[in-house]
């Protein structure tokens, strides 16, 4: 079963509806609901008044953030995918291929402090990381594939050539056909030439 899971960080308070000013604290929790996970976040005060989360079916974790107001985001000519981008586009794809290429990028990006582990449990034996990301404040979830050493060689050049290539490079383009038609030999010139070789209706298509 396919546990990838992206939960986007609410700009307002999930209970009082009142929208998150910038630096303000809040609290996640995060609730399992049959196969799906439910992410609630809400200001302190509400928080307070519903101290009970623990308590309710399907609790699986709950702690506290710092709200970051967005900022705007510039335009960029070229859109260059980097190790986050890539593994927002696994998780938003759920390609179950992608799912050990998947959980290395997720080690790289907490490496790096991109990435926060927020919680870890098991479904059906298997673990199930719960990331934050430490801006944002999305939280992903990603499935651990159980590597073993002789995979690990292959799972690190699908990570290079999705470092280096993205996720779906475009396929090349083919060459315009540069061959010119050749004239029959035993065709008359004066023939050629008042009766010219029918020409297709339509060009051949180029494939790009």
């Amino acid at each position: 079963m396919n546990e990838w899971n992206i939960q986007s960080r609410a700009h307002a308070c999930g209970t009082c509806s009142q929208p998150f000013a910038d630096k303000q604290t809040y609290r996640t929790m995060l609730f399992e609901a049959g196969k799906e996970l439910l992410r609630s976040d809400i200001c302190e005060a509400c928080a307070q008044k519903n101290d009970d989360a623990r308590s309710r079916p399907g609790f699986i974790s709950q702690w506290n953030g710092t709200y970051e107001a967005p900022p705007a985001q510039p335009v960029e000519a070229i859109q260059k995918d980097t190790a986050e981008t890539i593994l927002r586009k696994l998780v938003e794809q759920k390609d179950e291929r992608y799912g050990p290429a998947a959980y290395i990028l997720a080690v790289m990006l907490e490496r790096k402090r991109i990435l926060k582990i927020k919680e870890q449990y098991k479904r059906d034996d298997q673990r199930i990381f719960v990331y934050e990301h430490a801006k944002t404040g999305d939280v992903l979830t990603i499935s651990d594939p159980n590597l073993h050493l002789d995979q690990l060689e292959q799972v690190q050049h699908d990570v290079a050539h999705l470092l280096e290539h993205g996720l779906n490079p475009p396929a090349p383009a083919e060459p315009a056909s540069t061959e010119t038609p050749v004239t029959n030999p035993e065709t008359p010139a004066a023939e050629s030439e008042t009766e010219p070789v029918a020409q297709p209706s339509e060009a051949p298509a180029v494939a790009h």
